[in-house]
């Protein structure tokens, strides 16, 4: 096992720049209270914009280097008069895209050209126009939001509702919910907390800082164990990402070394992150190529940026910091430090350990097999009866070395435009796709005209995280369930994790006699369960 695990420790996938994030301007028609990057819409950077042609040999050089996905972002990216021509450029040289906008500059010949397949995420900013034009500052922008959405629609090209909480709409926060629910199929919430200006701006700061949440009200939409979302491209850190101490200052090293994430601001500025705003940690594109960039210029900014002392004593040791959003890039917009602790985000903290304690107390338990500790996470709580007393036996205090952490949900993503990977293997009940570093289990009808699915799965590369889909809560509420991942048998797991560590299950049937096992291996119908009945008067039946 300690090989194992040691194996798995140095197992590096190659650093190859797989996604591009590009803002494509900063400049936006709305001037909303809590944004942190955007400019007028008529300001004078804007003669500094990457040209369209600019931004094609960029896109070209990144799909040389490997580049397969893209997220396209602002400001407002619909406010470039070639806004259409970067979109259809960059979306036929990528598997995937993301594109993020407000929606109000969506005509019906854009909407038609969003139809391409991937995920367009539209921002709401209120459920009524008082409050959304709050917000944004600009009368009309609800109606033009509104207005957008209708053209998509008209379209038929698939969009995501983004819902956006801060302390001027918050009132309104569940009206935005079911707001989003009738516009769209599927949704999402923002982000949770609010990040200082990239500017420095004290004004805009104290702005921003006002428009923030109460730590309770962060936790409850950003909860402990949150579901891993694989649907949105925008997600930077995959599922094996963590928030480990870090005693070394070289704190964006496993940023710079173990993702395969990059961004290009407005300018040509490329670095490994969107946050990081110096201008010496971005890389100018107009005098070198993304290859450069990528090789030599990211990799050096691993040892070029030390947090110091500062870090050292405060972030990199705090007890919190597994619960902590903390991140060098947001304490520089913070502070303009990258060691600064964020005292915004240890309050946060403190609420997630609170949070955490009652999660584990009735959400979480522990189930080892194999020397193997399958750890179970739901977001209803689990009791007594949730499990069939067959568990009982397995069923652990704390994690071993070895865990496998499983976290299930009780609504089922709408896949409808999504892209799955390549499907592997598809046999009723269930449906397997690779999807980048995800393996995709569906639970499929055996009925081959329905498309339906009734349990979905998502686990990182090596099986280590899963997150759980199900349909059917009030099952899982009645108690009784069969198994732990909510398919028809856990083999469909153990079968993986036990190849992972060169192990293997074997078809069998097991008793106790005096002491002594017997196990009588075969295939169905061999006799095991005759055999094993024969001996019950003599001994205890261990399984069959």
């Amino acid at each position: 096992m300690t090989a194992y695990l040691q194996l798995h420790e140095v197992k590096k996938l190659p650093r190859v720049p797989l996604t591009g994030n590009i803002d494509i301007t900063y400049r936006c028609n709305n001037n909303c209270r809590h944004c942190w990057l955007r400019i007028p819409q008529n300001a004078e950077e804007q003669t500094d914009e990457l040209t369209f042609d600019e931004i094609k040999t960029i896109v070209d050089e990144a799909r040389k280097a490997g580049c397969r996905t893209w997220n396209l972002s602002g400001g407002e990216p619909m406010l470039r008069n070639d806004f259409a021509e970067i979109f259809d450029y960059i979306t036929s040289k990528t598997v995937s895209y993301t594109l993020n906008t407000n929606g109000t500059l969506i005509t019906p010949g854009i909407a038609r050209l969003l139809k391409r397949k991937g995920s367009k995420l539209i921002a709401l900013y209120g459920a009524t126009a008082e409050v959304h034009d709050r917000v944004t500052r600009n009368p009309g922008s609800f109606e033009a939001f509104m207005q957008g959405v209708s053209y998509l629609k008209e379209a038929e090209a698939g969009f995501i509702i983004q819902v956006i909480p801060m302390r001027s709409n918050w009132q309104q926060y569940n009206k935005m919910l079911d707001l989003a629910k009738s516009l769209s199929s599927t949704f999402r919430i923002g982000s949770s907390w609010l990040y200082f200006s990239a500017c420095g701006s004290r004004q805009k700061n104290l702005e921003i800082e006002s428009e923030r949440l109460f730590p309770k009200e962060v936790l409850g939409l950003d909860p402990p164990n949150p579901g891993y979302d694989f649907l949105f491209d925008e997600k930077t850190c995959d599922m094996d990402s963590d928030n480990t101490h870090q005693m070394d200052d070289r704190i964006f090293t496993k940023c710079i070394l173990s993702r395969n994430v990059f961004h290009i601001d407005p300018y040509g500025g490329m670095s490994f992150c969107s946050f990081i705003k110096d201008p010496d940690l971005r890389f100018n594109l107009r005098n070198g190529s993304v290859q450069e960039a990528w090789e030599d210029f990211i990799p050096a900014l691993a040892e070029k940026i030390r947090a110091g002392e500062e870090y050292i004593q405060n972030c990199g040791s705090c007890e919190k910091r597994q619960d902590c959003h903390w991140c060098g890039a947001y304490a520089y917009l913070e502070h303009r430090r990258f060691s600064a602790p964020i005292h915004y985000l240890c309050d946060i903290a403190k609420e997630n350990q609170q949070s955490k304690k009652e999660w584990e107390k009735y959400h979480r338990r522990f189930f080892q097999i194999a020397g193997i500790t399958i750890q179970v996470d739901s977001d209803l709580p689990i009791n007594e009866s949730t499990y069939l007393p067959k568990f009982n036996v397995f069923e652990t205090k704390s994690p071993g070395m070895d865990r496998i952490h499983l976290h299930i949900h009780f609504q089922i993503p709408d896949l409808k435009g999504k892209n799955l990977g390549q499907e592997v293997y598809r046999k009723a009940p269930l449906a397997i796709y690779r999807c980048r570093n995800n393996w995709i289990y569906l639970g499929i009808s055996t009925d081959p005209s329905d498309p339906a699915y009734h349990r979905l799965a998502v686990f990182n590369e090596n099986h280590s995280r899963g997150e759980i889909y199900v349909d059917r809560p009030d099952l899982y509420a009645k108690g009784g369930n069969e198994s732990l991942t909510f398919f028809a048998t856990d083999q469909i797991l153990l079968a993986r994790i036990l190849a992972e560590r060169q192990g293997f299950s074997i078809h069998a049937s097991g008793v106790s006699i005096k002491g002594n096992g017997l196990l009588f291996v075969g295939q169905s119908g061999s006799g095991k369960s005759t055999i094993v009945d024969m001996l019950k008067d003599d001994g205890e039946i261990l399984c069959d």
